[in-house]
């Protein structure tokens, strides 16, 4: 085993003392789902020690735009005029999870309007407003869109579908869950949360199967801590050569990695190394947005033989799984001259434009006569406005017979990919670590990117996805591990 899969040695209870220091609550990363256990811990009554390996709070959760999926009829729906209910919001989430975990949806769900408000009473209200088009996120301060396959088919015809991406107020697409840390970082020291940064937990304590404390190192100084509830929330593995070829090998061919210096794994190791299981660990999110501008959903997309193989109007992230499955990782978007419109920051790159397509077929080798056929074939289907093939919305249907053609490189290693991880440790619907037979670890909680919840698939992923359910999650294990805590004073 390579020393970047290894699961840390779990210490055993002689390691604690009579001086040991003693907390009710330790929560080992203070990310959105670290901030938020430490905080509903905290004022649940429990003595919470928040640890950090970074300097400063945020970890990778402060490198994203801020979408939060909620819904269930948020104010922010009500006031832009979308009916939505908490029984849609399931059926949606249920449909595009790999294995749904139906009392976890089903708590998400019913409690997302109660969640939207205890997000905003941080210190920041979402702005009462819609934002129509087609795009990965808001680039202004839109308080809502689609960001999942809510109108993709099939979804669209086993729930209704309703936006419920919730951007915070702030322009662009990376500082928004800054903001956001900033208020719940003054908010967990106002409940009186303990915060020591540069310092991580490096082992588990445990006494007969239960977790009872940690190990931690501040640079050159080691020492441990004793606790009845732990809660794991310290990222994923994306930063970590070793998992990443172990578990999702897609990631370490190209892909430009989203996470910080600390998503290394290492809060996923030390639920292994108390007994928990793993889940959906060979789940990687990768993702090379060709939208906006939401034109270009009306061409279509071949593989390396020239057919069709997704519909195009899908949400990023569904596209680009489809293209990781076909042979070489190979795909091309292309247009007609009537539909092309050229983003200023592509990160799907132009190939050329071709003045028929013959020439295309050759310049990109593709079987002679294959994207002719298929183009034929849309073309019809565009008109008469019905994919017959893969069910494109005839919002995003449109002939494409008008030349030159242009054609986007969609294949991995040229397209500009992005990716994270998103298996975790099993987890129950209140965070507390599962071992393989369905039994809990005694103590032992986990949240976020260290947890295994809803977010499980590429192709069913919604933006907003992990800020809301490592924000969701994150509380409930706080307040489970608090109530851990009582139960072993009392």
């Amino acid at each position: 085993m390579s020393s970047g899969t290894a699961i840390p040695e779990a210490l055993d209870a002689s390691v604690l003392t009579d001086d040991t220091e003693r907390y009710d609550v330790v929560v080992v990363g203070f990310g959105i789902a670290g901030g938020c256990a430490a905080l509903e811990a905290a004022r649940a009554g429990a003595r919470v020690l928040l640890l950090e390996r970074a300097a400063v709070h945020g970890g990778t959760s402060s490198m994203s735009g801020g979408h939060f999926y909620l819904g269930g009829g948020t104010p922010v729906q009500q006031a832009t005029g979308w009916s939505d209910s908490a029984d849609e919001m399931y059926a949606y989430l249920v449909s595009v999870s790999k294995e749904p975990e139906h009392e976890k949806i089903r708590a998400y769900c019913d409690g997302s309007v109660e969640h939207f408000g205890w997000l905003e009473a941080l210190g920041f209200e979402f702005e009462r407003s819609y934002y129509p088009e087609k795009a990965v996120i808001q680039p202004g301060t839109e308080g809502l869109m689609f960001t999942g396959n809510e109108k993709v088919w099939p979804f669209k015809e086993r729930a209704v579908p309703a936006p419920r991406g919730h951007k915070v107020p702030v322009p662009g697409d990376t500082e928004g869950t800054k903001m956001v840390m900033d208020l719940l970082r003054a908010r967990v020291d106002e409940a009186g949360v303990e915060v020591r940064y540069e310092t991580g937990a490096t082992n588990l304590v445990v006494s007969s199967g239960a977790v009872v404390g940690v190990a931690w190192r501040s640079f050159d100084s080691t020492g441990v801590i004793a606790a009845p509830a732990v809660v794991l929330a310290a990222g994923g593995f994306v930063m970590n050569p070793d998992m990443v070829a172990a578990y999702t090998p897609a990631l370490a061919e190209k892909p430009f990695t989203l996470g910080s210096t600390y998503d290394d794994g290492l809060g996923i190791r030390l639920g292994a190394s108390a007994g928990a299981e793993l889940k959906h660990m060979d789940e990687p999110f990768i993702t090379a947005p060709f939208y906006p501008p939401s034109a270009l959903m009306t061409g279509f997309i071949v593989n390396k033989r020239g057919e069709r193989f997704v519909a195009e109007d899908c949400y990023h992230s569904r596209t680009s799984q489809f293209v990781m499955e076909q042979e070489d990782h190979a795909a091309y978007l292309i247009v007609d001259s009537e539909h092309v419109e050229y983003p200023k920051f592509p990160l799907v790159p132009l190939i050329d434009g071709f003045e028929t397509i013959a020439e295309l077929e050759s310049a990109l080798g593709l079987p002679a006569g294959s994207v002719a056929a298929t183009l034929e074939r849309y073309n019809k289907m565009a008109a008469a406005g019905e994919d017959l093939d893969f069910h494109k919305s005839p919002d995003w249907l449109a002939p494409q017979d008008a030349g030159p053609w242009a054609v986007f490189d969609l294949r991995l290693g040229h397209a500009m990919y992005a990716g994270f991880t998103l298996g975790g440790i099993r987890v129950s619907v209140d965070g507390e670590a599962l071992r393989a037979d369905g039994s809990g670890v005694p103590g032992l909680y986990a949240a976020g990117a260290c947890a295994s919840n809803i977010a499980q698939d590429g192709k069913g992923y919604c933006s907003g996805t992990q800020l809301g359910e490592g924000s969701f999650f994150g509380r409930r294990a706080g307040r489970a591990a608090a109530i851990r805590a009582r139960e072993d004073r009392e």
